[in-house]
């Protein structure tokens, strides 16, 4: 029996809706968009966030955050040069988990909270690994 045929005919009729590709790519750079949205719109409280996570200098990391973010997600819902633009925002986002969400280093309630966000985190990268194999894919047809 094939994959496909594993799969409800109901289920690939709805999954196969263009509208619903699109806004499966869009959710998923979501936060994304509205963390390079908010830092642009404040680019001190970036800076300071930036610094408070220990990378310097802290205006460059904003800057650097804020291109990948609009521009990985520009390109993750374009659908064009997607392994670019989620490439940058699995690597921002790693970065990101292991200065912000070191739960190795914490206790208690704290601890939960980072381990949480932390495997999050990797999940998010896992779909953005995947958003990533399925262009190639759609590219190769």
């Amino acid at each position: 029996m094939s994959r496909a045929a594993e799969t409800p005919r109901w289920v690939r009729a709805i999954l196969g809706v263009p509208l619903i590709w699109a806004a499966a790519r869009m959710a998923l750079v979501s936060a994304f968009l509205i963390g390079g949205l908010t830092k642009l719109s404040d680019f001190s409280a970036a800076i300071s966030e930036q610094e408070h996570f220990g990378l310097h200098p802290g205006w460059l990391w904003a800057a650097l955050a804020i291109i990948i973010e609009l521009g990985g997600s520009a390109l993750v819902m374009l659908g064009w040069q997607v392994w670019l633009g989620a490439g940058g925002l699995g690597v921002l986002t790693a970065v990101a988990m292991l200065t912000a969400n070191d739960f190795w280093h914490l206790t208690g309630h704290d601890r939960f909270m980072a381990l949480n966000a932390f495997f999050e985190h990797l999940g998010l990268i896992a779909g953005l690994v995947i958003v990533s194999i399925h262009a190639a894919g759609s590219e190769r047809k």
